[in-house]
């Protein structure tokens, strides 16, 4: 009975010691200056039951480092400091805590301080996630070029000094995620079923004295914050959330190999190897100015990461060498730096509910690194799907960058790569003849047949322009090769990505600046005239072209024959390029005359695919159309047909 009576009492004591430090944590909003310094700790929350059960918290406080870390709830594994005085690493062991309120203490000197962390449910398992596939139409856009909200502020307090000036293309314009918000139901009568918006987190660098400015979104300052210039992380979340309702995926844009320069880790550098080749800041003074310094740029060159022969130097440049001198190269190879960027990417899965991830520059950062990324990612959502841009035009490249290639001796587990090879030859082959050998439609015949290489070429993502090249229609308006072109991007065996405007024949080139080919969509800003958002307001070509667009988007949509048939193309002939699509004795063909010229459709050449049909009808205007004989083609004509059809 004495036994049962003091381990009572210790329990008692135990709960009381419990409630008494859960009543002492503080929000870090909360703290004063008799508490111990601490300006931030990331990530800001955090999730329970997850399959890895490390959480590192990285904490920012002025003499932070010297701290000794106590936890309730949890177990702290190791506490690692760095070599900026201002910077703490816990790591913590959270398999058996429950959600609710952390009571984290750090105790420095005579100053004792409980700070509140969060832990939060899960909104569904990691398996339950599905992300993007090639039954989706990514439509990529700009947020700071795409549209407004009715409530927009044109300055931010807090921000380091910008302007929004829709004159200059290389300055901010000031559309915000209220206003892709507002257009959701122009994405639906369209018909794409997934957005990828260009980076949204905050990127807190001043415009510079030659009027350039971070709107990109490829300069983060803050992983954890949706730029305010943008909107807010409710924001973000609000979007797709109501997204999600309209049965619209989003596809998030994250960049690990640089960070922007007015992050907090440049000013004060939490290691001397946080950065890759920081020496020539001391140089500059803690400027971006490399003039006189040893600053060492990225040569852009991707070739030697997987090149057997590749030479030391080669390989720093590319790998180590910053993009730019105002963004500052991340040293994946550093385990921590890596862990912060892992856990950022699940904490926007958790948080935003995004159903993709885009990475940029994927092959400038460190390799093993980042394949150890996507093994984490792919065991705790095994249905989510992540693209690497892959910048390398031929196709043995990009395949050895996918999951499981057999093309590389270390496995990615990178599911989707981008198909730079189909957006170089079709750049090439729009402005040629097909002849009986290489140019026109042979240099996509000449790719494609290249698909052996990939392990999974639906997984593949192709496309037609993007932010970083010249639009498809260069400054000029040929819808003729347009229609052929988004007729093969959606149609072949690929994940499709359009580029926002492309719908109404929204043009331009890079030959003086990037913000050529990122023009304000018409109509999405106060006082536009011209609105390509309504029938209305479009133009008699921009209504022809979205409807024509519009209707092939949504017989994609739910197609089996695109989404899981086999593919057979057929080498160019007579100058008519023909790929098939077969399922379930279903068969769409995708008929291309590749020439300026009349051409003929032989119908006994392709009765391969044909068969026994004798009627196909076409997507596009739903009219039937006969295979008993051949078919006249007009110059540069298109033509989808669907065959076999109940």
């Amino acid at each position: 009975m004495k036994k049962i009576t003091m381990i009572l009492c210790a329990l008692a004591g135990l709960f009381s010691s419990c409630d008494k430090t859960l009543e002492e944590a503080k929000p870090l909003s909360e703290l004063t200056a008799d508490d111990v310094q601490i300006s931030r700790i990331d990530p800001t929350d955090w999730y329970v039951d997850m399959k890895d059960h490390t959480l590192q918290l990285m904490v920012y406080g002025k003499g932070i480092r010297e701290a000794e870390v106590s936890v309730r709830g949890a177990k702290v594994d190791s506490v690692v400091q760095l070599e900026s005085p201002n910077y703490l690493l816990v790591y913590l062991n959270v398999k058996r805590a429950k959600a609710g309120v952390l009571p984290l203490t750090f105790t420095l000197g005579d100053k004792k301080t409980t700070v509140a962390y969060t832990l939060k449910e899960r909104e569904m398992k990691g398996k339950d996630r599905q992300g993007f596939t090639n039954a989706d139409v990514l439509y990529m856009l700009m947020p700071d070029r795409f549209a407004q909200g009715d409530s927009h502020n044109p300055q931010v307090e807090g921000m380091n000094a910008y302007k929004e000036d829709r004159t200059q293309p290389s300055l901010r314009h000031g559309g915000d995620l209220e206003g892709i918000r507002q257009h959701l139901d122009y994405f639906k009568e369209l018909g794409v079923t997934a957005l990828w918006f260009t980076p949204v987190l905050e990127n807190n660098s001043p415009d510079n004295e030659n009027g350039f400015s971070t709107y990109h979104g490829y300069a983060t300052t803050d992983y954890y914050r949706v730029d305010p210039r943008f909107g807010t992380n409710a924001d973000y979340r609000k979007l797709i959330d109501e997204a999600h309702q309209k049965g619209l995926k989003v596809v998030m844009d994250m960049i690990f190999n640089h960070c922007g320069f007015e992050h907090p880790w440049v000013a004060d550098l939490p290691s001397k190897d946080w950065l890759n080749l920081p020496e020539w800041l001391a140089e500059s003074k803690g400027t971006s100015d490399p003039t006189g310094t040893s600053f060492l740029q990225t040569s852009y060159k991707l070739t030697p990461v997987l090149d057997p022969y590749a030479s030391k130097v080669d390989m720093k440049e590319t790998v180590d060498g910053w993009f730019v001198p105002t963004m500052p190269d991340l040293n994946q190879r550093n385990p921590h730096v890596m862990r912060y960027l892992v856990q950022n990417s699940i904490w926007w899965i958790e948080t935003a509910g995004i159903d993709g991830i885009r990475m940029d520059t994927y092959p400038y950062a460190d390799r093993q690194g980042m394949a150890e990324w996507m093994r984490i990612l792919d065991r705790e959502y095994p249905n989510f799907n992540t693209v690497g841009e892959t910048w390398v035009t031929e196709p043995a490249y990009t395949a050895a960058w996918q999951k499981g290639s057999r093309l590389s001796t270390m496995n990615s587990y990178l599911k989707t790569v981008m198909d730079f090879s189909f957006f170089d030859r079709l750049s090439l082959a729009k402005n040629e003849e097909t002849d009986g050998w290489w140019n026109g439609m042979n240099r996509i015949y000449n790719s494609l047949c290249y698909d052996y290489l990939y392990e999974n070429p639906s997984n593949v993502m192709a496309f037609i322009e993007n932010h970083d090249t010249d639009r498809f229609l260069g400054e000029g308006c040929d819808t003729l090769a347009l229609k052929q072109a988004l007729g093969l991007l959606l149609t072949i065996n690929r994940t499709p990505q359009l580029y926002y405007g492309t719908e109404v024949l929204m043009n331009g080139t890079k030959a003086v600046t990037d913000g050529n080919v990122r023009k304000d969509f018409p109509g999405g800003f106060p006082g536009d005239e011209h609105n390509a958002f309504t029938a209305e307001g479009r133009t008699s070509a921009e209504q022809s072209m979205f409807t024509w667009l519009s209707k092939l988007l949504h017989w994609r949509q739910g197609n089996d024959v695109i989404v899981k048939g086999s593919q057979i193309q057929f080498i160019p002939w007579k100058g008519v390029y023909v790929i098939a699509r077969q399922y379930e004795g279903r068969t769409v063909l995708t008929i291309l005359n590749g020439t300026s010229q009349p051409a003929q459709f032989d119908v006994k050449r392709y009765a391969e695919v044909i068969g026994s049909q004798q009627q196909a009808k076409d997507v596009i205007t739903g009219a039937s159309v006969s295979l008993l004989h051949d078919l006249a083609l007009t110059p540069r004509q298109t033509l989808i047909l669907s065959l076999g059809d109940k």
